[in-house]
């Protein structure tokens, strides 16, 4: 059967998907999909997998997709991230009879994408982006497809997607937003960029950003023609969104369970779960919170779910006539709503004030003074502040360290070369010498190779020379054997 392509393929492989449940690294799992699923999303992708990773590493792909098989889990979009073309091309093969199209994750903004050099931080890349697609177009026997973020020019962004699309692309997602735009700076999508990008290219386009519920997945389809919306953060909040509804969160905390039960993963995805369904009452219940977050089993999750549980209907049950949501909040907080991710100065006012004042730790951030100036903590940090309360973060109090000569890594105090210990490892081998300080002896070693050599040349000689003896010996009694018997 030929493979099918940009519009047959999205109104036929993918049943005109219009709702998307977005590639979530550790969250988009088998059981949330399916709960997905079954309040609405039409059409999952899996996490983001590195190729390399899923290419060598048998127990990586039976993990994350061999052992996830599921015929209600259709369609279904795995996506890859990868920046080299055989590498991406050989992982999609082995991937490639367990989907419905493979994904080149081109959006990715995170550190860790950066040091890995893939998604987002390959968006300069053209030809290199263009290898990839073409092997991928030319090899698989399913699509290839590519979500994207923009270009701070909407211009750029078109040419961007037009080279995709030109290099064998079948259904473009774009996410509204700028690599640098992540986190606290997260800001609005841009609906206008994916627009222009709907307007450019003939091969389906997703939209991505600003979808909060229902209403908000219509007016994007609206105001950019885009064939569906695929949404992220929304759906961990209420996996209920694409129904339209705003459910009561145990009810989809007890219905993800019990998929867990029968599909599951790891307890760290369980968590992260509920930490997202029950977010806006956690800040309510805060020793539940720290409950939930030291708990080690699957059972002791569906305790903390159910007192939770609990505790929301008793406070139901008090509840005065008239009384309204709190903390300007949509919805009262045991009802599944969005989460609106606060700005960089709201949440230094937020983890400022309410922190300190009440003794409630903020999500990422501890204020801190520090020679007058006003420092945010990352989340490790935190946990390190907390561990050692006299621990500072000030650059100007790290001690100094002596850099490599040759790659400026902090040197061996020791080393004979003033090096790292890498580099100084590389030097030695190759001039065969030693290096104390790092406790590298290839002249020492060498010297005693050849030593030991020079003796076993010596040994050999001397056994030859007694062999040689011995058979003059053996030779001589024989032939005065010989006379003796004539």
């Amino acid at each position: 059967m030929p493979k099918l392509r940009g519009e047959a393929f999205w109104r036929e492989t993918l049943r005109s998907a219009h709702y998307v449940v977005a590639p979530m690294v550790d969250q988009s799992e088998l059981a949330w999909r399916l709960l997905s699923r079954r309040h609405g999303a039409q059409l999952c992708y899996t996490p983001m997998l590195h190729a390399q990773v899923f290419l060598r590493d048998a127990n990586y792909r039976r993990e994350n997709l061999y052992g996830e098989a599921c015929p209600e889990d259709r369609p279904l979009i795995v996506q890859f991230c990868a920046n080299d073309p055989e590498v991406f091309v050989q992982a999609a093969l082995l991937a490639q009879d367990y989907c419905d199209a493979i994904d080149l994750n081109l959006g990715c903004p995170q550190m860790i994408a950066k040091r890995g050099h893939y998604g987002a931080f390959l968006q300069e890349e053209w030809d290199l982006l263009q290898r990839m697609i073409l092997l991928a177009n030319e090899k698989l026997s399913v699509p290839i497809t590519c979500k994207i973020r923009v270009f701070p020019e909407i211009d750029k962004t078109v040419k961007y997607a037009q080279m995709l699309e030109k290099a064998g692309c079948q259904l473009l997602t774009v996410h509204g937003r700028t690599k640098e735009q992540k986190g606290p700076l997260a800001g609005v999508a841009s609906w206008e960029h994916i627009q222009a990008v709907r307007k450019a290219v003939s091969i389906p386009v997703f939209a991505n950003g600003n979808i909060q519920c229902l209403s908000d997945v219509e007016e994007c389809i609206r105001k950019t023609g885009v064939h569906g919306v695929m949404s992220a953060e929304g759906n961990l909040h209420n996996p209920a969104l694409f129904e339209g509804r705003n459910p009561l969160v145990w009810e989809m905390a007890e219905e993800y369970l019990e998929i867990v039960q029968k599909y599951p993963c790891p307890l760290s995805y369980v968590r992260a779960h509920l930490f997202k369904l029950w977010h806006h009452t956690l800040q309510v219940y805060q020793q539940l919170r720290e409950e939930l977050a030291k708990v080690k089993t699957l059972e002791g999750i569906v305790d903390v779910n159910r007192e939770l549980k609990l505790r929301c209907q008793e406070e139901i049950a008090n509840q005065k006539e008239g009384e309204k949501p709190k903390e300007g909040l949509p919805f009262f907080h045991w009802i599944c709503q969005p989460y609106v991710r606060p700005g960089p100065k709201e949440r230094c006012k937020e983890n400022g004030a309410s922190g300190t004042e009440k003794g409630v730790r903020g999500k990422r951030a501890l204020e801190e003074e520090e020679d007058g100036n006003s420092e945010l903590l990352s989340k490790n940090k935190q946990k390190k502040k907390l561990r050692n309360p006299n621990k500072s973060f000030d650059p100007s109090l790290k001690p100094k360290y002596a850099k490599c000569d040759q790659c400026g890594n902090p040197k061996g105090n020791k080393c004979v070369f003033n090096m790292c210990r890498g580099c100084c490892k590389k030097r030695a081998f190759k001039e065969t010498a030693d290096c104390p300080g790092h406790g590298l002896l290839f002249k020492t070693k060498y010297e005693k190779s050849l030593s030991w050599q020079s003796s076993q040349t010596v040994i050999q000689k001397a056994e030859l020379s007694r062999r040689g003896a011995v058979a003059v010996g053996e030779a001589a009694a024989l032939k005065e054997a010989g006379d003796s018997a004539v």
